[in-house]
């Protein structure tokens, strides 16, 4: 995904900010969330994919992504760590938060208080969707897309790697607020699969 060098982005500034501001009222008065989800993969020198479920989150810090298709894939985040299962590996992944490379990490932006301007640079308005580059050097991708309705509602992210992968989200049937269990965020490596430690 490269942006156009000649995008106006004096002109765009008032709607992209329109917009931005009205996904963080959104999302900033929530303190839960639940959405189905489709991702899609393709480049960064792995097969395409495409796969989808269940994304449920918790502020402050916590997230989980439950897979349906694949059945059994999960990848969560407790606060401070990240955990990635994959039943198709029998292997878990575990990592900080703040230093795991995973394309799912920057909807964590979604676990906090929602600033695009603290946590984003250089947005730009092409057609319907807002594009941006992360303020950190140290973030494991160089761009994010979004897409929202006119009341502020995530209808899709793509997310460019550094490898040059791209991963988009779709999202659907959005529920703000309402109980979320805890027990959602507390990850047990099952028996048998193999831990990795990548701290």
């Amino acid at each position: 995904m490269i942006l156009p060098p000649l995008a106006l982005f004096s002109t765009a500034a008032p709607e992209v900010f329109r917009l931005l501001a009205a996904v963080e009222r959104r999302y900033n008065g929530a303190a839960t969330l639940q959405m189905r989800f489709e991702q899609q993969y393709r480049g960064g020198g792995q097969p395409s994919r495409s796969e989808s479920g269940v994304l449920f989150l918790k502020k402050p810090g916590r997230m989980r992504w439950e897979y349906r298709h694949p059945e059994g894939k999960l990848f969560v985040t407790d606060g401070k760590h990240a955990w990635f299962y994959s039943p198709a590996t029998n292997q878990v992944e575990k990592s900080l938060l703040r230093a795991t490379d995973d394309l799912r990490a920057p909807l964590a932006f979604l676990m906090g208080r929602l600033d695009f301007q603290r946590d984003f640079r250089e947005f730009l308005l092409i057609d319907d969707r807002i594009q941006a580059k992360p303020r950190s050097a140290k973030s494991p991708y160089r761009e994010v897309e979004f897409s929202a309705g006119p009341a502020g509602e995530l209808r899709q992210v793509t997310v460019a790697g550094m490898d040059g992968g791209l991963m988009s989200f779709r999202f659907s049937e959005e529920r703000l607020g309402g109980a979320v269990s805890e027990e959602l965020f507390r990850f047990v490596v099952p028996a048998g699969a193999e831990l990795v430690v990548r701290e």
